[in-house]
């Protein structure tokens, strides 16, 4: 039979292990933003290279939305910021293991 004690180290241990996992950056698509905007946030704030970048704006257009990046929370949070902050929706969601 499980324990109060027990019950909250598990909610520990999964909280944990929730933030070590792999992660993507999601943009979604506008009627707003154009392509050449979009495309330059991508080649800025996440190091993509011209080509790329136009890649992964074609997707979004099409599809509503694409996962650009993927890694870490920690290290996608910063870009997921700068590109809201450029007007541009944004997500980051867990990859379902």
């Amino acid at each position: 039979m499980a324990t109060y004690s027990d019950t909250k180290f598990k909610e520990e241990v999964d909280t944990i292990t929730a933030t070590e996992e792999t992660c993507t950056l999601i943009v979604w698509n506008d009627d707003v933003n154009t392509f050449e905007w979009v495309i330059e946030t991508l080649m800025e704030v996440c190091g993509h290279s011209q080509e790329q970048a136009e890649q992964c704006a074609i997707i979004i257009d099409s599809k509503g939305k694409y996962a650009v990046k993927e890694g870490s929370y920690e290290m996608l949070k910063p870009m997921c910021d700068a590109i809201t902050d450029r007007g541009i929706g944004a997500t980051i969601e867990v990859i379902a293991s």
